[in-house]
């Protein structure tokens, strides 16, 4: 006999795995806020940037039964659009210049 699947057999567990890929980037982000009230706002930026990278990334290369809320729309408008804003933010952060 088939096991029944886990989000019927355990749903907290199952919602909670199924948003780790989101997790994952918030983790990064606070990481980079703290670093950015540390003091040290370019390489924070830079940070939330490469945290918005990743979650392109992820987005791009997880099923959508994996990826949970990191998909709001279409994959490639996701995609576009999350890379796009964190490869503009490391720039931006890179592109100012040190006082």
């Amino acid at each position: 006999m088939a096991r029944a699947p886990l989000y019927t057999r355990r749903p907290f567990l199952a919602g909670v795995l199924r948003q780790l890929p989101l997790t994952a980037v918030l983790v990064v982000v606070a990481v980079g806020l703290v670093t950015v009230a540390a003091g040290n706002w370019r390489r924070g930026l830079v940070v939330m940037g490469l945290a918005l990278v990743g979650a392109a990334v992820l987005r791009m290369l997880l099923p959508v039964r994996r990826v949970g809320f990191l998909a709001v729309r279409s994959s490639t408008t996701d995609v576009v659009l999350t890379a796009g804003g964190g490869i503009a933010l490391v720039l931006v952060a890179l592109a100012i210049p040190p006082t």
